[in-house]
């Protein structure tokens, strides 16, 4: 009797956050691309099949300053991948290993947008998110030691949040994406979790001081919250998470670091030690998200949307009325 062999696709394989330390404003595109590579090829001697990079990885963080014509436009890529980004494509394809990474996306259209991508070890873009939480303001905040412009620079983004089927090089994983300040809102990773998400990819460039005035935040704090959402989330949604920072002194404005890999049971499995370009490691077994996937966090069984309502109605809060 003929015997048939099945391959079986295996659902664990080895992820690495590349946390960047600080790029300055006067650092050329080359400068920060060889850092990008390095990272690269310590994730790939290490034996992780995909790198996920911070937000807006190529440049500086730019929103922090009032820039108008060519000053604004250098930070802006007009096709993913450039020329200027090619060999960061070029060298992940040639080793096997893919990568999310975050830019400032100018659209043919003149659309500006917050994006990241994530490319496949084939060195094939699957997928594209564009942020859809802008923090900060359009004007300048009078008087502020520093700015964050970002509603000034980006569109909103209006992809929503998609989930994306990866390949074997990837267990098949259901992947999403977020940017930075999505990851403190619920409804951005419930958006995920309603796509059965598996891993969720997040870049981040965060402030390492009160971002909107006043001294009632610090970078411990901020830190802090950075991780508590990561876990948090991935509990709720019982899918892996990898958020990685740009940190340190960036011209004078610190940005918080924290770099971590969160398990499907919220548990941190490797985080960074350092304000500087990093690398941490782990094997993503995605079979994990099995347990609340069936049990706490069976949607289908447990939710109950009829009277969520108020999450889709209503942006601002309505206070109930006082009663006599």
């Amino acid at each position: 009797m003929a015997h048939r062999s099945e391959a079986v696709l295996s659902r664990i394989f080895r992820a690495a956050a590349a946390q960047m330390g600080p790029t300055q404003r006067a650092d050329s595109r080359a400068q920060t691309l060889s850092r990008l590579i390095e990272l690269l090829e310590q994730a790939a001697r290490q034996g992780a099949k995909l790198v996920v990079f911070p937000e807006l990885a190529f440049t500086t963080f730019f929103p922090r300053w009032i820039l108008e014509g060519d000053a604004l436009d250098q930070y802006f890529e007009r096709s993913m991948p450039n020329a200027s980004v090619a060999a960061l494509f070029d060298r992940a394809r040639t080793l096997g290993v893919g990568f999310y990474v975050g830019y400032a996306e100018l659209t043919p259209d003149g659309r500006r947008f917050n994006s990241s991508i994530l490319v496949d070890p084939d060195g094939e873009i699957i997928s594209k998110y564009r942020k859809v939480h802008l923090p900060g303001s359009v004007e300048p905040r009078e008087g502020a030691k520093y700015q964050q412009l970002e509603k000034r620079y980006f569109g909103y983004g209006d992809l929503g949040f998609p989930a994306v089927r990866a390949g074997s090089e990837w267990g098949g994983a259901i992947m999403g994406m977020m940017i930075c300040n999505d990851r403190r809102w619920p409804e951005s990773w419930r958006m995920l979790g309603m796509q059965g998400v598996e891993l969720v990819c997040v870049g981040y460039n965060s402030a390492a001081y009160d971002p909107n005035g006043g001294n009632t935040e610090d970078a411990t704090l901020r830190t802090f919250h950075s991780t508590l959402v990561a876990q948090a989330n991935a509990y709720m949604n019982a899918t892996w998470a990898i958020a990685v920072a740009k940190a340190g002194d960036e011209d004078g404005s610190g940005l918080i670091g924290g770099s971590c890999i969160v398990d499907p049971n919220g548990c941190i499995v490797a985080q960074a030690k350092t304000l500087a370009d990093e690398i941490i490691v782990a094997d993503i077994d995605l079979d994990l998200c099995r347990q609340g996937k069936d049990k706490m966090f069976n949607f289908a069984a447990h939710r109950r949307p009829d009277q969520y309502k108020l999450i889709t109605e209503r942006a601002g809060v309505v206070e109930p009325v006082a009663v006599n």
